[in-house]
């Protein structure tokens, strides 16, 4: 899309390319995600669904399904979609990643951990793919590999907030409280509202 080109003027666009080549499966995606954009969700999805039956290997758009799924709830439906998008490019990180994700918000966190160990391999920059990886760790009592991806996330962006908000928890959990201390007050400075259960249990430890 342009820079001058309105949202609206992209649709019509691309509704226009598809009138001479109703096949092209690139053409159907790049309308979903102008769709999805302005949250027309149900003719997104349509619009997706024909990206695929058109382009059947177009990874993302089994991910961008995935999203839709996991944004009404359907954590078995962001699976499924997801892992067509791993079958039709299997070092796909997102894909990986989001199938970690669905898996923790499942409960699963040994599926999780493997799923985004995964993501991270394929993807050394994938920065949400290491948060989730910090959470997963941390749930599942990894403590200290908790606290070594997270510190690997920083090393992408030291301004992550996610990442300091997950080494806050991760180093009280650890008993350093210090530490917990300083990344919580960063969390924080850079716009991410700490639990205020964590927030409470820090504030004894400052000096």
């Amino acid at each position: 899309m342009s820079e001058n080109q309105t949202i609206e003027d992209y649709i019509q666009e691309q509704r226009f390319a598809l009138l001479s080549n109703p096949e092209c499966g690139n053409t159907h995606y790049n309308l979903a995600t102008a769709l999805l954009s302005i949250k027309s969700i149900a003719e997104a999805e349509k619009e997706f669904k024909e990206a695929i039956n058109c382009s059947p290997n177009l990874a993302e758009a089994y991910v961008q399904l995935g999203g839709i799924c996991l944004q009404r709830g359907d954590l078995d439906g962001c699976l499924a979609y997801n892992q067509r998008a791993i079958t039709a490019r299997p070092r796909f990180a997102e894909g990986y990643g989001n199938i970690g994700f669905a898996h923790m918000q499942k409960g699963n966190y040994e599926k999780a951990i493997e799923f985004l160990e995964k993501a991270v391999q394929f993807n050394q920059y994938f920065i949400q793919g290491y948060a989730t990886l910090a959470n997963a760790y941390l749930f599942s009592g990894q403590i200290d590999k908790s606290i070594e991806v997270s510190l690997k996330a920083l090393e992408i962006d030291e301004k992550f907030a996610l990442a300091h908000n997950n080494l806050a928890i991760a180093y009280l959990e650890k008993g350093s409280p210090a530490e917990a201390v300083k990344h919580c007050d960063k969390a924080r400075e850079l716009g991410y509202e700490v639990a205020p259960e964590i927030v409470r249990e820090i504030e004894p430890h400052r000096q």
